[in-house]
């Protein structure tokens, strides 16, 4: 009989502790959450203290069996899932199946997959913390009740398939809201004046800005770069004079600036950094992350995990590590560059787990060159800028030597004030490793030479040059400021950032160009429905104030009941009020149908609606008139009329496009309903038959219109999976993987999980 069952949430995790803990051990995986909400109903009792009802979903049931019967031939149960509320939550649920008493139940953790680390947290088992427990369930029933009631209006209200979420929404109406702000943005013209100078004995150009006109003379406004002027003639008048001016050096100041490094990573800034520098969107960060944390086969060493936990929100580096690091920064890098005390980082994030360290490397020593041969492209990329900004945060500043010089320009008794300002770096310090990206700002430790000057210097001209400007509307939302913006407001958690982000374009709520966010119609009119009818829902603070209370229900200073009870009252009283209140998007616009009078009707007005792509003008008699336009004013074109037959009906069939695609159907649709969609081929070979192909599949009973995948050989092959086949096959038994919401994929055979393990379950 074995002696000691441990669980973990994945395969990968579990083959790792296994090695570490030896043959005393056995270690299983739950692959994430082994209970959850229903999907069928709200699984919540509203009227018995939001008494919640956990099932075991049909995908985890394989898991609860092996579960079970490991637990049967084991002598004790140790509880080793991650090191957070969605980690306390998976332990707690995994003793209640197995029937142990969840008071009881011994729990380790730990930040990093390493055999010190492992050996040290099986020394110090504790028990369960049922307060992150209960925190992570009201955060879920608070999601479902969110989810679960307000989805349905949308899908009756505005078109199905959409979902409202608590964070969701609100992550929705930033992106919306910036681009009213950008849509609403009236640029301003306005000038700025250089002249181009250079020291009267030798030729050494540089560039100073206008800072000071003189008193009344025409109106212009101060800025940080220098003085702006309103209009071309404005700046005209004063460029005139500066031509003429005679220039000399004013003040001459210089000083040392230093710069320190950005903090080690969290879970937020990992994230952005990665958008910034690697292109990843946060789900690829996060999974990629996960594989380097649950462990990599390195050659002479075996599974090593890489990095320390990556759902974190501390900046603390174990002082071990600190001291590796600095070794690390002595030897690679010499004396000049390491510090006399490590620097450290404080955590400004209400309700970060300063127990939790940030993103590390687990060994400093194991440079990214080092383990390259062992990791993929995406991998040895994620683990060098890791790697790279962890062993910076422990180097000597970087110091410029910064020179700025006021020159005064004489024409008359005009009498101008320039500034130039220029730096040189003196010491790279930490830039020699690393410096933090930004998104629409400049490097501010650019270098800028200017050339030695002393006071009363006379300088000559060279020329003077005026610059046209336009204030900038507010920049669109990327992935990385986008994460940086919810972080900074309170919404959500940046473990849930990837989901949340992946939802809404997965909804079509908004659409990824360029790295920016653009919201299509369908958002904006779901944003101003939640807005008009369910004002707290989509509002900035108060979705802040309920993750605070979440963290004081992590922190026992709150009960998890009361939090609920808060926030669904008024909720409640709401959708009883505004239900049969809200009516489906329609703007009557003053502009009859051109179609109705052609047709013999009278003609009616005109309407914006929204439809399966957008936002569409249409004449208000539909059915009965079909006249349909962009708002673009573009009359949009009938359907491409086949030659081939309806086999329903006879009539001809027409090439359509729907709202899951180009499709063939029936010209007498309403009547005939007959369609023939177009193959979807997901590029895998049916696992079955080994002839046909996996193509995407619409349900036509159940839940219809959802999407399954089949053997396009059906009938003679009737292979189906519900979930988007991959063509990489099972690294274990080589059988069919499938996409999981999370991003990682799953073995649809012996249940192997590739990449991120479940979190908690998507909003809505």
């Amino acid at each position: 009989m074995t002696k000691t069952l441990v669980v973990v949430e994945s395969p990968t995790k579990a083959k790792t502790l296994e090695r570490y803990l030896g043959p005393d051990y056995t270690v299983r995986a739950s692959y994430g959450h082994i209970r959850d909400l229903p999907k069928s109903k709200l699984g919540v009792d509203t009227d018995r203290e939001f008494e919640p009802e956990y099932v075991i979903p049909e995908a985890s049931e394989k898991a609860v069996r092996a579960l079970r019967s490991a637990h049967k031939k084991a002598e004790e149960l140790v509880l080793a899932t991650d090191f957070d509320r969605e980690g306390e939550a998976i332990a707690y649920h995994v003793a209640e199946v197995l029937k142990v008493d969840p008071a009881t139940a011994k729990r380790v953790t730990f930040t990093e997959i390493t055999r010190d680390a492992i050996l040290d947290a099986f020394q110090h088992p504790r028990a369960i913390d049922l307060r992150l427990v209960e925190a992570q369930q009201a955060r879920r029933i608070l999601d479902r009740l969110v989810g679960y009631r307000l989805s349905p209006i949308l899908w009756k209200k505005v078109r199905p398939g959409l979902s409202a979420g608590r964070v969701q929404s609100v992550a929705l109406r930033l992106i919306v809201d910036r681009e009213r702000e950008i849509r609403a943005f009236v640029p301003v013209e306005y000038w700025s004046v250089d002249v181009r100078v250079t020291p009267e004995d030798e030729d050494a150009p540089f560039l100073a800005r206008l800072i000071e006109i003189p008193q009344g003379k025409l109106a212009a406004s101060p800025d940080k770069k220098g003085i702006t002027l309103s209009t071309e003639a404005d700046a005209a008048r004063h460029v005139d004079r500066l031509r003429v001016a005679g220039y000399r050096v004013l003040e001459v100041r210089e000083k040392e600036i230093k710069r320190t490094p950005a903090a080690p990573f969290t879970t937020s800034t990992l994230q952005q950094e990665a958008a910034r520098k690697l292109g990843f969107g946060a789900r690829r960060t996060m999974r990629v992350a996960q594989q380097l944390y649950e462990g990599i086969d390195l050659p002479g060493e075996g599974r090593v995990g890489l990095i320390t936990y990556m759902r974190t929100d501390s900046k603390t580096i174990a002082e071990s590590a600190l001291r590796e690091i600095a070794e690390v920064v002595r030897t690679e890098f010499g004396a000049a560059y390491t510090l006399k005390q490590p620097r450290r980082y404080k955590t400004k994030q209400r309700g970060a787990q300063e127990a939790h360290e940030a993103i590390r490397p687990t060994s400093a020593m194991r440079s990214p060159d080092r383990v390259a041969g062992a990791l993929d492209k995406g991998q040895l990329a994620l683990y060098r800028l890791i790697w790279q900004r962890t062993v910076a945060s422990q180097m000597a500043e970087a110091r410029f030597d910064q020179v700025s010089l006021d020159v005064e320009a004489t024409a008359g008794d005009d009498r101008y004030l320039l500034r130039a300002t220029g730096q040189t770096m003196k010491f790279d310090g930490f830039r020699r490793v690393y410096f933090e990206g930004r998104d629409d700002a400049a490097d501010e430790d650019a270098e800028s030479a200017i050339p030695r000057l002393s006071a009363q210097q006379v300088l000559r001209l060279l020329e003077v040059l005026p610059d046209q400007h336009f204030t900038q509307p507010p920049p669109r939302f990327t992935e990385a400021s986008l994460v940086k913006s919810l972080e900074e407001l309170g919404i959500g958690r940046p473990s849930t950032y990837a989901s949340i982000i992946w939802t809404l374009q997965d909804r079509g709520y908004v659409r990824l160009e360029d790295k920016r966010f653009f919201p299509e119609d369908v958002g904006e009119v779901v944003t101003d429905l939640l807005i008009e009818f369910f004002p707290d829902i989509v509002d900035v603070n108060f979705t802040a104030k309920l993750e605070e209370d979440l963290d004081q229900i992590a922190e026992g200073a709150m009960g998890w009941v009361q939090v609920l009870d808060e926030f669904y009252g008024p909720f409640e009283r709401l959708l009883e009020k505004n239900e049969e209140e809200i009516q489906r998007f329609e703007e009557v616009l003053d502009e009859r149908c051109p179609l109705c009078p052609q047709e013999g009707r009278e003609p009616g007005p005109l309407v914006i609606k929204l439809g399966r792509y957008g936002k569409f003008i249409g004449c208000s008699s539909w059915p009965d008139c079909s006249y349909i336009r962009n708002l673009d004013g573009q009359v949009r074109k009938e359907p491409e009329i086949l030659e081939e037959t309806c086999p329903e009906c006879g009539r001809h069939l027409a090439k359509k496009m729907g709202r899951f695609g180009p499709f063939i159907g029936c010209t007498g649709y309403p009547d005939c309903k007959y369609i023939k969609r177009e193959e979807q081929k997901t590029g895998v070979t049916c696992p079955k038959c080994g002839q046909g192909d996996l193509v995407v599949k619409r349900a036509r009973r159940g839940k219809r219109g959802s999407v399954f995948y089949g053997c396009n050989r059906y009938p003679d092959c009737d292979f189906t999976v519900g979930q988007r086949p991959v063509p990489e096959p099972c690294p274990n038994c080589g059988s069919l993987m499938v996409q999981q919401k999370d991003g990682s994929t799953k073995c649809t055979s012996c249940g192997t999980i590739v990449g991120a393990v479940a979190e908690s379950a998507a909003e809505g």
